[in-house]
């Protein structure tokens, strides 16, 4: 089916894949807190209100700029990171060092050049915003391609992090493509499709077919081979997350659920698979991010409109 895409119908699927990442964001931040393991959730989730982190406030900022823009504007992208950036959102080190440097009126090509001795960041931060941004294009996954790429140069000068932005913002635009269509894609041709979009000698694109051969693998398996962030790298991070969401494309809940499981960055693991999953299921609706769970989630930034 082809279709014609309006200003509000994108910020309606951007929005509700910002719904799922923020809400996956915040309740795996919960398993994080000391004493709280995963074993609490075996009877109940943990109690409200549940705090988001750099993740969702990240994500928030590319919202704002698509919807003022209608594209990625790649300066006041920067602009926002930076002017919305609140340290106590548990930002890491090298984000930390990056935006104070753009605050102060570094430039942000130059910025992100200089992270990690030059070599540029490969972690796993432009994968962990840009769902929404993929729900936004969900016409066109040569667009969502195009736009994660500049979004991801803002902050990622490492071709690996380019590329982690790249496979989670196409598999956003296909599950948001298939809502429209009525369709499920079946999980390795959601995948597939996502593998033939990156570069075939990266880490990434060999971790994404990777995880194509392991569809019928148990999550843990998956997890074990794939990784499961706790490198804090796109490598490390992005080819589970997309098994996840392959498998669990019309379940929210469960998806949430085997990212809490697998361990490793949980609230960045959830936020990823949870932007993707909700693209495709929306908010409330059978299979999709719970009305309690986003209930229980605190509010997101007055900023973000």
């Amino acid at each position: 089916m082809t279709f014609t895409l309006f200003p509000d119908t994108r910020l309606a699927l951007a929005r509700d894949a910002l719904a799922g990442l923020s809400v996956g964001d915040a309740l795996g931040s919960q398993f994080f807190v000391p004493g709280r393991g995963v074993a609490a959730w075996r009877d109940e989730l943990p109690p409200g209100p549940w705090g988001w982190s750099d993740d969702t406030e990240m994500a928030c900022s590319v919202v704002t700029v698509l919807a003022g823009h209608g594209r990625i504007d790649r300066d006041a992208l920067a602009s926002s990171f930076a002017d919305r950036y609140d340290p106590t959102r548990r930002y890491g080190a090298g984000a930390v060092e990056l935006l104070e440097l753009v605050r102060a009126g570094t430039p942000w090509p130059v910025a992100a050049a200089s992270a990690f001795d030059g070599q540029g960041s490969c972690g796993n931060g432009a994968a962990m915003r840009v769902g929404p941004l993929g729900a936004w294009y969900a016409d066109s996954t040569r667009r969502a391609a195009d736009q994660a790429r500049a979004s991801a140069e803002v902050t990622h000068a490492h071709p690996e992090g380019i590329a982690g932005a790249v496979a989670v913002a196409v598999a956003a635009s296909l599950a948001a493509q298939a809502r429209l269509n009525g369709d499920r894609p079946d999980p390795a041709r959601l995948i597939g499709a996502v593998a033939a979009t990156l570069d075939p000698a990266g880490e990434v694109h060999r971790g994404v077919r990777r995880a194509a051969t392991l569809l019928d693998r148990s999550a843990a398996e998956a997890a074990d081979a794939l990784g499961n962030g706790s490198r804090v790298t796109a490598q490390d991070t992005v080819p589970f997350t997309l098994w996840v969401a392959a498998t669990h494309l019309d379940d929210y809940p469960t998806a949430i659920r085997v990212c809490v499981e697998a361990g490793g960055d949980v609230d960045t693991t959830s936020a990823i698979v949870g932007g993707m999953v909700a693209a495709h299921t929306g908010v409330g609706t059978p299979g999709g991010v719970p009305d309690g769970w986003l209930a229980a989630r605190e509010p997101l930034p007055d900023w973000l409109g």
